[in-house]
């Protein structure tokens, strides 16, 4: 049995973060590379994910393989190649901070509770919204709403998790941001029936509770 995490990050091995911040009870799987990248609080990433320029929300579940805020070329240039931008690799003179500086604000937004699936692909300047999942191997090139299920390349939308009066429930409730003895102390509630859910924590909601 793994030891539990705690407000201490947990790093995988050979994994490198750069310019990037880790919440508490995160964990960052094996051969993962971060790079302006801020993790919020209970968030994890599986083995191998590549993650540039993003803002992952609290709870987010990432699948091993994931890419999120992939970095591009600048293709209205002459040239494609990063010689014109990674131009000290080349001996050719200082990089153009310029180019790296406007790469690094064209962030990738992961809210809360969302499931990002295996080798999914999440492309700059996207937002997942909460509670919703990106399915195995879909490439993501648009905003996605809150609890919605995308597959697919582009990927789309096939349904929502649930029906609009829960969703909206869950959107008040914002349980993400209970503190960790309010998580604990409602674990039985959290493995419960949805609909019991947010009827004990969300006084807006008493459709269809017995």
């Amino acid at each position: 049995m793994s030891k539990p995490l705690s407000l201490t990050p947990r790093i995988g091995l050979n994994s490198v973060l750069v310019d990037s911040e880790l919440g508490v009870y995160t964990e960052v799987g094996p051969d993962n590379r971060l790079e302006n990248v801020v993790l919020d609080d209970y968030a994890y990433t599986g083995e191998r994910c590549i993650l540039q320029n993003a803002r992952i929300g609290k709870f987010a579940n990432i699948a091993a393989e994931v890419r999120i805020g992939p970095t591009d070329h600048p293709y209205t240039r002459a040239t494609l190649h990063h010689f014109t931008y990674r131009s000290s690799l080349f001996a050719m003179g200082e990089d153009d901070a310029a180019f790296f500086a406007d790469r690094s604000k064209r962030l990738a937004v992961i809210k809360e509770d969302t499931w990002i699936g295996h080798a999914a692909i999440i492309m700059p300047e996207v937002t997942v919204g909460v509670g919703a999942i990106v399915g195995s191997g879909s490439i993501v090139t648009k905003d996605v709403d809150d609890y919605a299920i995308v597959v697919g390349n582009p990927a789309r939308v096939i349904k929502y998790r649930f029906e609009p009066e829960i969703i909206a429930a869950l959107l008040r409730i914002r349980w993400w941001n209970w503190s960790y003895d309010q998580l604990r102390e409602r674990m039985a509630d959290f493995r419960g029936d949805i609909r019991h859910f947010i009827a004990k924590y969300d006084q807006e909601y008493h459709h269809g509770i017995d």
